[in-house]
C-alpha cells in the first residue's frame, strides 16, 4: 500500500475523531464555577477563586506554604440544574503526579441532594499532563431525569486550577445554589485534612463532617505543614468563622508542639475572643505497630500534646481538647500506607470526633 493511501487513511481517522468530539460536546453550555456559589473556603475572597489564601494580604509564607495553599482541596461549587447530564471542564496550572487516587488529587466529585441527604452522583479523574488535560471536558453524571437537582461539586485535593466550568445540556438551566451548609467552621490541619489517600475529593474529614452535620467545615488542610507556625496564626486570626477545629498535633514533633502551641492560641485569641478553639488529638499511625523508632516518635508527640492541652484548657477560656480521634477498625486494617487512612478510616475519624465537637459548638449557639 502506498504512503499516500496510508496518509489519506490517517487524515480520515483524525477527522473522524474530531467529529466525534465535536458531536459529544454539541449543545453543551458551560458556566464558570466562580459565577455560581463557592463554599468551603476559610478565606472566601482570593484573587484566584480556586485557591485558599490571599498571598497579597498575608505574608510570611515559604514556598511549601504557597504551593499547598494554591491547591483547591475542600472548595465546593454549589448550583442547581435540571440537566440530565453534567459536565466539568477545567484549566489547570498544576496537576498532581503523586501516588494519590486521581479521582481525589486531580478529579471532581459530584453529590446531589435526595430526600434531604447528599448522595454521591458521579466523579471524574484527569491525567497528570496539564498540556493535554486542560480544557478537556469530562462527564460527571448522565441519564438523569429532568427535575431540578441541588448539586455540589468538590474540586481536586492536590491540583491547581485557574478555571473550572460546569456544563449542562443546551436548553437546560443552571443557577447559583444557596450556601447549602450552616455556619462557618475552620478546620486547619495536616495531610489528613488535606485529603491524602482519599479515593475521591469529597472523602476528606472536613467533607464527611460537613455532610454528616449540615455545618460548613471549611478545609485548610496543608500536607505535612500544619505545625502551628506564626504565619498561619497571623492569617487565621482574621478568618471570618464561628469556630476553629485544629488537627495540630499530626505534623511536627514534641519539640515543635511545645514551642508553638501557646503562642498559636494567644495570637488567634487576641483577635477572636469568645470564639471556640477546638484541638483534636492525632490518630494511631499503623506504621508504629512494629517500628520501634516510629512508635517512640509518635508516643513522645502524643504525650506532649496531652500534657500541654491539660494546661491550655485551664489557662485559656474557650479552648478545648477532643482526644477521641480514631481512624482504624478493630482489625487495624483501614490504613493506606501506614500513615494515612483510606476512605473508611477517614469516615471513622470524622464519626469519632463528631459528637464531642457538636457538644462544644452547642455551648456557643452553633447548631
Amino acid at each position: 500500500m502506498s504512503k499516500c493511501i496510508y496518509m489519506k487513511r490517517f487524515l480520515l481517522f483524525a477527522l473522524a475523531l474530531v467529529c466525534v468530539e465535536a458531536f459529544a460536546q454539541k449543545g453543551v453550555c458551560y458556566t464558570e464555577a466562580s459565577d455560581l456559589t463557592l463554599v468551603g473556603k476559610v478565606f472566601p475572597d482570593t484573587p484566584n477563586p480556586y485557591q485558599r489564601m490571599d498571598f497579597t494580604k498575608y505574608g510570611g509564607w515559604d514556598a511549601r506554604d504557597v504551593n499547598l495553599l494554591e491547591m483547591s482541596s475542600g472548595i465546593i461549587a454549589s448550583f442547581k440544574t435540571d440537566s440530565p447530564r453534567i459536565y466539568v471542564k477545567a484549566r489547570f496550572t498544576s496537576l498532581d503526579k503523586g501516588m494519590h487516587s486521581a479521582f481525589s488529587s486531580r478529579g471532581f466529585d459530584l453529590y446531589i441532594k435526595k430526600d434531604g441527604q447528599w448522595l454521591w452522583a458521579g466523579s471524574c479523574a484527569y491525567g497528570p499532563d496539564k498540556k493535554t488535560e486542560s480544557d478537556n471536558p469530562k462527564v460527571l453524571a448522565e441519564n438523569m431525569d429532568s427535575s431540578m437537582k441541588e448539586c455540589i461539586i468538590y474540586l481536586p485535593t492536590y491540583s491547581k486550577e485557574k478555571s473550572v466550568q460546569i456544563g449542562v445540556e443546551e436548553g437546560c438551566s443552571i443557577v447559583k445554589g444557596e450556601i447549602p451548609f450552616r455556619h462557618r467552621i475552620c478546620l486547619h490541619g495536616s495531610s489528613y485534612m488535606h485529603g491524602r489517600s482519599t479515593g475521591r475529593a469529597g472523602q476528606t474529614v472536613p467533607g464527611f463532617l460537613t455532610r454528616m452535620t449540615g455545618m460548613q467545615f471549611c478545609s485548610l488542610g496543608v500536607s505535612g505543614d500544619c505545625k502551628m507556625q506564626p504565619q498561619f496564626a497571623n492569617a487565621l486570626k482574621d478568618a471570618d468563622v464561628d469556630a476553629f477545629v485544629f488537627d495540630a498535633f499530626s505534623n511536627g514533633t514534641d519539640a515543635s508542639i511545645k514551642e508553638n502551641l501557646f503562642p498559636f492560641i494567644e495570637t488567634i485569641q487576641a483577635s477572636k475572643p469568645g470564639v471556640p478553639l477546638i484541638f483534636i488529638s492525632t490518630i494511631w499511625r499503623e506504621k508504629r505497630n512494629f517500628n520501634s523508632r516510629e512508635d517512640n516518635r509518635e508516643r513522645l508527640k502524643a504525650a506532649a500534646a496531652d500534657s500541654l492541652m491539660k494546661i491550655a484548657v485551664k489557662k485559656y477560656k474557650d479552648v478545648y481538647y477532643v482526644n477521641t480521634s480514631n481512624a482504624t477498625s478493630s482489625q487495624h486494617d483501614t490504613t493506606e500506607d501506614g500513615t494515612h487512612p483510606g476512605d473508611w478510616g477517614y469516615y471513622l475519624w470524622a464519626e469519632s470526633i463528631r459528637k464531642p465537637i457538636l457538644k462544644i459548638l452547642k455551648k456557643y449557639g452553633i447548631k
